[in-house]
């Protein structure tokens, strides 16, 4: 299980330490991917294997379906920690959410988020000011 928030870097050589309470959930592989928003998303093997299931399951002939598999699969990157718990962050995800040196690293539950600090604030406040969250989250059936 995943949780918390935690401050890091990305070093000169696109490599990312993974928190170390969340290593153990990652020691046998991981994916990592573009997240939806503009952040990406680390995912353990298990995982990785139910999202693509569901992913793969969606119809081809569906045209968002077609665009969702290439978002997801088309940009994966697959790999195993070092020995000090960091991770080869491909240089075209890290453009994609802008990460260069500090980055965000939040759990949530089954997989992880990596996230510029700026646009990680940005997200953080526009959740917790906004009122109309709490109703949104109650129609999930929260």
């Amino acid at each position: 299980m995943f949780l918390g928030e935690f401050v890091h870097t990305i070093d000169e050589k696109g490599r990312l330490t993974v928190p170390a309470r969340f290593r153990d959930d990652l020691d046998v592989g991981l994916v990592v991917t573009r997240g939806i928003d503009r952040c990406l998303a680390i995912y353990p093997l298990e995982e990785w294997r139910r999202l693509a299931e569901q992913v793969s399951g969606l119809p081809m002939t569906d045209r968002r379906a077609r665009a969702f598999r290439r978002l997801v699969f088309a940009n994966a990157s697959d790999s195993v920690p070092d020995k000090q718990g960091r991770v080869l962050i491909p240089p075209r995800l890290r453009e994609y959410a802008g990460l260069d040196g500090e980055v965000v690293v939040t759990g949530l539950n089954t997989y992880i988020e990596v996230w510029n600090p700026d646009s990680w604030g940005e997200e953080r406040e526009r959740v917790e000011g906004d009122e109309a969250s709490v109703e949104e989250w109650a129609a999930l059936g929260i």
